[in-house]
């Protein structure tokens, strides 16, 4: 639920939580009793930045300037093969 801010003319600021859309423009304070109006306040999306934010972030970033890519594609082998062997025992073995 979010919460809304008001500005009372005689005391300070106070926050409501509130259902979406419900809030009023205007607001009895709960101190002294007079009309205070909403002030529009800037939202707390994220007050960490999430693995998940950053992932997102890229993705966005990543659709305008790609990044250049230094590995070989998934599923290439790198590296060495493995050795040839000539023991006919090996041929029983399981194959990757």
């Amino acid at each position: 639920m979010p919460i809304y801010e008001y500005r009372c003319p005689n005391c300070a600021t106070f926050e409501v939580i509130l259902r979406m859309g419900t809030a009023a423009d205007c607001m009895d304070c709960p101190q002294c009793q007079s009309s205070s109006s909403r002030r529009v306040s800037a939202p707390s999306l994220s007050q960490t930045g999430s693995s998940a934010f950053k992932l997102i972030d890229s993705a966005n970033r990543s659709a305008h300037e790609p990044s250049v890519v230094s590995t070989p594609r998934p599923g290439a082998r790198v590296g060495r093969t493995q050795p040839v062997t000539s023991n006919p025992l090996h041929y029983k073995l399981p194959r990757p």
